[in-house]
């Protein structure tokens, strides 16, 4: 008993039992007495359960307070059992009033359960793993209501309530306790129950708290590929609390927060389905048994997949923008699914054909690849050849493969050609021509649509030619790669320059320089000119100055060709009346040279340009030297063809030409041609005798009157008809002297071209003799050769052409110096004799020939002189025609 009016506020005074180990359920009943007159607190009774020595805790019951003047019967149910021990400790603590008594008596240790207070089934120990939730579970038989309090005492003294409570039948109650497990929270719990009618108190259970397991050391590497990775646990050394009875990996990207977690039943194991080129950090869990028994994870193996080959090649490759020497590419973009690997490279290859040099078809390929930046997927290629077709190719290539994609073909624009290589230029210059010719440019850079060729005279060797020259173009197919110019200057430098066109426009000019050839000179000679006078050994010759095309005349030779009447003569000097140079003669040889070595012809003169500055006359034969050529006298009894040569000499270029000036005939005895004239004359007297008259005699001078006044014969055009005065005595002498004349040794000169017609030569054609013997000659005229011959002369003297009195007809251009110096030299007829002679009528018996046909209006038609043999002879194709109001005056 405990006064507490004699003690202390908060004193406490104890009352220990002796300890107590029950094999079976028993109970300690006992009686308190608590109680003060004034009904304040004399203080608290609280007991206490300590087990096996250890600490009191805290109290399994207490009381407080007045409980008026009576003892009060509490049972207290203590579930410990042997082989531990536990003792009970009563405590009594003065109260701050310090009025009244505590005390307690009647302390019994029953054998048989207790009756006011439930008993605690065993309390078994609970082994968790560190982290989680520990449950008790405290069972209670016996008198016991849900509303009573239920504890969980951890022998510290620190009490946990009870989660739930849930009754089991009508004396058994269940309370759920739930203690979170740490490392630090592993200890001894113990079930409480009290109430006014006692205490129940069970066993102490054990808290067992286990670390799951962590390897020490991190797995080992023991293969890598793309998609794969093999290590070893290397779980030898664990930290924690066995036994292991799982193995785990945990594995991800280093850059991902995902990660799996794969069981392991063996020491090694390969982790499949892995990105390539990846880095992945894997660790070992170990799991011991109980609810969160897997550990945490272990070191991790950092390691990287290999790359895997491109997943495939790139594709969309197309051009964006398509110029002529450049082409802007795209393709679709670069992901990692498609390279599968962080190191890659991508690659653009092409290639195009270009013409090589050699052969012609021989073409050369170029192939280039280029490295395309990281994550592009574009690109421009630059230095293109112009309308090319242009083959590319993607690559995508990592350390594992490579993948090529399908080319794609692109052609590049069109572009302004490339120039025409010079040395192509080829040309082929003539005097008045160039024949040029050239190749395709090398880069046609498109289709080539035309040729422009442009010239211009820059220098010439002509004075005579204005330089620069007018420029002048000329356009040509795209298939013609050849000119041919024409009308060009001799001897003169052209700028030539040839350019190709495309549908974007001109090219480079490609310029070369050509000069023509320079051209033989050329003579200011209509026709073969007529001599100015002859004489026996010389001949007189009008020499004009020629026309240099090119060059300028460098000399002038007059040459000298004997005629000896051969048929390579012949042909030689109508080919050179043609003034062509290829028969001219290049070769200069003197007179003495000529004769030594056999030759034909010899340079009787050389003259130089100065000494010709207009038309000048020229005597071959004058016996004078010129440059050296000895002009020598012609021989009376040869014929001879006068040449007159001009040479251009320019650069080592020679060109000649030469037109026959003149031909001398020989004197030589013409036998046959003077019987014939006489024999045409016996035949007129023969048969004007046998007319038996005078009437036949004089109606055959006036036939003959009549046929001169109306004019000469058509074939002769240089004939000028005398006035005819015949009488039988003129007529006798002629017969005679024809007799006399068939002994002597005459010659008669050649007769022109026109001349030698039969009717005309029966008709008008008067024949000349020459008589050494000096005799008297006739002076009838000769004509002059219209294509060659020279005028008819006398051997020793010249006399007048004409007779005083004696008309002339038409005149040709080309003979109208020689009629000149007839008309001036003629003894009796000249330019006023002849000029009269036009005011004479003519005339002419109006006849019309119906036995030939001929037209009605015959008054116009010219009349020949009827030959003695044919009446119908007087017929020609000619006619005549008015002319200053006045009839027939032209013919």
């Amino acid at each position: 008993m405990v006064n507490s009016s004699q003690h202390a506020a908060g004193q406490r005074a104890h009352l220990l039992l002796h300890s107590l180990s029950e094999n079976d359920t028993h109970c300690i009943q006992f009686s308190y007495f608590l109680y003060s007159r004034d009904g304040h607190s004399p203080g608290e009774l609280q007991l206490y359960i300590r087990v096996n020595g250890g600490p009191w805790g805290s109290a399994v019951w207490n009381v407080s307070g007045s409980h008026g003047r009576q003892w009060h019967q509490v049972e207290l149910a203590v579930s410990t059992f042997w082989p531990s021990e536990y003792q009970v400790v009563f405590e009594a603590s003065v109260s701050a009033e310090r009025r009244g008594y505590i005390a307690i008596d009647d302390i019994l240790l029953l054998n048989y359960p207790c009756y006011k207070v439930p008993h605690f089934s065993r309390l078994g120990d609970v082994e968790v793993n560190a982290g989680q939730n520990a449950t008790f579970q405290c069972v209670a038989t016996g008198k016991t209501t849900e509303t009573e309090p239920f504890l969980l005492e951890r022998r510290n003294g620190a009490v946990v309530a009870a989660s739930s409570i849930q009754r089991l039948s009508h004396k058994r109650l269940m309370a759920t306790f739930q203690v979170e497990a740490e490392r630090g929270e592993q200890d001894l719990y113990r079930c409480i129950t009290e109430s006014a009618r006692g205490a129940a108190v069970s066993n102490f259970a054990e808290l067992i708290v286990r670390v799951p397991p962590t390897p020490i050391a991190p797995p080992q590497l023991l293969r890598a590929g793309p998609t794969y990775l093999i290590i070893q646990l290397n779980t030898n050394s664990i930290v924690g609390d066995g036994p292991v009875i799982r193995r785990e990996i945990e594995y991800r990207a280093s850059q991902s927060p995902w990660s799996e977690t794969h069981g392991v039943g063996s020491l090694t194991y390969k982790v499949w389905h892995l990105e390539p080129d990846t880095e992945y950090r894997i660790s070992v869990l170990l799991t011991r048994p109980g609810e969160g028994g897997t550990g945490a994870p272990g070191p991790p193996l950092v390691s990287r997949t290999k790359c895997a080959e491109p997943m495939r090649a790139l594709r969309g490759l197309t051009a964006i923008e398509i110029q002529p020497r450049q082409l802007v590419l795209q393709w679709e973009p670069l992901g990692y699914n498609l390279t599968r690997c962080h190191t890659y490279s991508v690659s653009l290859c092409y290639r195009y054909s270009t013409p090589a040099g050699g052969s012609a078809g021989n073409n050369a390929t170029v192939r280039e690849c280029l490295s395309v930046e990281r994550n592009q997927s574009h690109f421009t290629l630059r230095d293109l050849p112009p309308f090319r077709s242009v083959h590319v190719r993607l690559a995508l290539e990592n350390p594992e493969g490579k993948k090529e994609g399908r080319e794609v073909t692109f052609q590049t624009e069109e572009d302004i050609p490339g120039g025409i290589v010079p040395e192509s230029l080829t040309f082929t210059p003539l005097d008045d021509m160039i024949f040029l010719k050239w190749e395709e440019p090398v880069e046609p850079n498109g289709v080539i649509t035309q040729y422009e060729i442009s010239y211009q005279g820059i220098e010439s060797s002509d004075p005579g030619i204005n330089v620069p020259g007018p420029r002048r173009t000329v356009s040509k197919l795209r298939n013609e790669t050849y000119h041919m110019f024409s009308g060009l200057h001799p001897g003169t430098t052209y700028l030539v320059s040839v350019r190709a066109r495309t549908a974007k426009g001109f090219g480079q000019t490609a310029l070369t320089e050509i000069t023509t050839n320079i051209s033989a000179p050329v003579f200011d000679y209509e026709d073969v000119p007529a001599p100015l006078s002859e004489s026996e050994s010389t001949i007189t010759v009008l020499l004009r100055p020629a026309l240099g095309r090119g060059a300028p005349v460098s000399a002038y030779q007059v040459v000298v060709v004997e005629e000896d009447g051969s048929r390579r003569i012949r042909r030689r000097r109508r080919r050179r009346e043609l003034g062509s140079g290829s028969d001219c003669f290049p070769v200069p040889a003197s007179q003495v040279e000529a004769q030594s070595k056999g030759t034909p012809h010899y340079y009787t003169a050389e003259l130089p340009p100065s000494s010709l500055p207009e038309a000048t006359p020229f005597t071959v034969g004058d016996n004078h030297t010129y440059n050296g050529y000895w002009n020598t006298p012609l021989d009376p009894s040869k014929n001879y063809l006068v040449f007159f040569q001009a040479i251009s000499n320019f650069r080592g270029e020679t060109r000649i030409n030469c037109i026959r000036i003149a031909r001398k005939a020989a004197c030589k005895d013409h036998k046959r041609a003077l019987e014939v004239s006489q024999h045409a004359e016996d035949m007129g007297l023969i048969l004007g005798a046998c007319a038996g008259g005078l009437v036949v005699l004089i109606l055959l001078l006036g036939a003959i009157v009549i046929i001169i006044k109306k004019g000469r014969d058509f074939y002769s055009y240089s004939y000028y008809p005398k006035k005819v005065a015949l009488n039988k005595a003129a007529m006798s002498y002629r017969q005679e002297k024809t007799r006399k004349l068939g002994s002597l040794d005459c010659s008669m000169t050649e007769q022109s071209t026109l001349q030698q017609d039969g009717r005309t030569a029966n008709s008008f054609m008067d024949a000349h003799t020459c008589n050494t013997r000096n005799e008297q000659r006739s002076s009838v005229n000769e004509s002059s050769s219209l294509l060659g011959g020279s005028p008819r002369r006398h051997c020793r003297r010249k006399s007048s052409p004409y007779h005083t009195g004696q008309l002339h007809p038409a005149v040709r251009v080309a003979d109208l110096l020689q009629h000149i110096n007839q008309m001036k030299t003629g003894e009796g007829y000249g330019f006023k004799q002849e000029y009269e002679s036009f005011f004479d009528g003519w005339d002419v018996t109006k006849k019309k020939d119906k036995t030939k046909g001929r037209h009605d209006n015959d008054r116009h038609r010219v009349k020949l002189h009827s030959l003695l043999a044919d009446p119908n002879s007087d017929y020609g194709n000619a006619n005549y025609i008015d002319q200053h109001h006045r009839s027939f005056k032209i013919l």
